[in-house]
């Protein structure tokens, strides 16, 4: 039976201050919806994805039926995910799962979040809750404890406030650099792609060329990150309309557009010292998407990372099978990973550069695939897209991520 992906529909990210949680949910779900050609009332259930709502704004419960139902969406299952950053692929896989088992043909999956907030410290705050926080110290010296051996140069360090996770994938970036050799400059020039791709996508919270030189000029954060390899805090909302082959008959204006759901894989993790990293959660999840979808990286024709950092983007790279590991951060210096490369990763700016709404941002790497394979992408068009894949992480459990989201799309 096949499932597709017949409507998309994004907002912009970035800071949006006159826009509420359920303006940006009816901006991206009305666009979706018109982009399959399919009326509200043909939604039988629905799938929201947030995370920060509830710590934000105090509304913890019942966030997906405020949203959802003030549009004019009822009498069907409306189902609140919270998964971490990829709450919103959590969302995507649970409507294709919803489908898969038969109880309905059309099914909506959505994510929108609302980050930005005066008060700076309540923002930040946010992400404390990525880990345990029973155990917030020893998470601490767990994870800084990776980046030991490379030491950080003389002002590599910023003073202005940040984010503890900052620290956190500072040093899983010293630890790859000690492991394989990788070199600032190799994450720099990550950052410099997806900043040069996000030029041409007009929804990107930055749209800004940066060069490596000027990349690795930046304001520091956290050796060895620099300002512009990290991705922002973001508003926004992404949504996707999912249908069966019997939704496909019903709105046969979908067919020549609908995009193939191949795989949809989430994972969580398995006990492994750091060094052992072919059993990193993300190879576990790829394997299990590549036999799902019958095919293997080579033929993957472009993909959208979770690249919280560029080093993210270097780390996916070789967990995906799309380069050894170790050959990350070389390819990305050679080009091999932008538009007209040998595997275009990020043609969206990737999230340092398109903006990290989080439980929006799965959704907005399907938005971007999905127009990829229609050939609807505009001056950021891969040439001859057959196969897309997008991998959305969340959280930290142990020496990585807590959760991993793996899709793979095809025409």
């Amino acid at each position: 039976m096949g499932i597709y992906i017949i409507g998309t529909g994004m907002t912009r990210f970035g800071r949006l201050p006159d826009l509420t949680v359920k303006d940006m949910t009816a901006l991206a779900v009305n666009q979706a919806l018109r982009d399959a050609g399919v009326p509200m009332d043909a939604v039988e259930a629905a799938y929201f994805a947030n995370t920060a709502q509830g710590y934000m704004e105090g509304q913890t419960f019942v966030r997906g039926q405020l949203a959802l139902r003030d549009m004019g969406f009822e009498d069907l299952p409306i189902v609140n995910v919270e998964n971490a950053c990829a709450s919103g692929s959590t969302a995507l896989n649970l409507a294709v799962q919803h489908i898969a088992a038969g109880r309905a043909d059309v099914v909506l999956a959505v994510g929108a979040e609302k980050l930005f907030n005066p008060d700076k410290a309540k923002m930040l705050s946010l992400f404390d809750s990525g880990w345990d926080i029973s155990t917030v110290e020893e998470n601490k010296r767990h994870l800084l404890a990776l980046g030991e051996g490379v030491e950080p140069p003389p002002g590599t360090m910023s003073e202005r406030p940040y984010s503890v996770f900052m620290d956190v994938y500072a040093a899983f970036c010293r630890f790859h650099m000690r492991e394989f050799g990788t070199t600032q400059r190799q994450i720099a020039a990550v950052a410099a792609k997806n900043h040069q791709h996000s030029v041409e996508n007009e929804l990107a919270q930055y749209r800004e060329p940066m060069t490596v030189d000027e990349v690795m000029a930046a304001p520091p954060i956290s050796y060895p990150l620099t300002l512009p390899m990290c991705s922002p805090i973001s508003d926004g909302a992404a949504a996707a309309v999912v249908c069966n082959e019997a939704g496909l008959k019903r709105f046969a204006g979908a067919r020549n557009r609908a995009i193939r759901v191949r795989a949809s894989v989430l994972q969580s993790g398995v006990a492994r010292a750091p060094e052992d990293y072919r059993r990193h959660i993300t190879v576990l999840a790829a394997r299990k998407a590549y036999e799902e979808a019958g095919i293997a990286p080579e033929d993957v024709s472009v993909a959208e990372v979770h690249d919280a950092t560029a080093m993210g983007e270097i780390i996916q790279s070789e967990n995906l099978g799309f380069f050894a590991f170790g050959e990350g951060g070389p390819a990305a210096e050679r080009g091999d990973t932008a538009i007209g490369g040998r595997i275009p990763i990020n043609p969206s700016g990737g999230l340092e550069s398109k903006g990290h709404p989080i439980a929006a941002t799965g959704l907005g790497q399907i938005h971007e695939l999905v127009s990829q394979l229609r050939g609807e992408a505009g001056k950021r068009q891969v040439a001859g897209a057959q196969l897309a894949l997008a991998e959305n992480g969340g959280g930290l459990y142990g020496v990585e991520e807590a959760v991993a989201a793996i899709t793979i799309l095809s025409k």
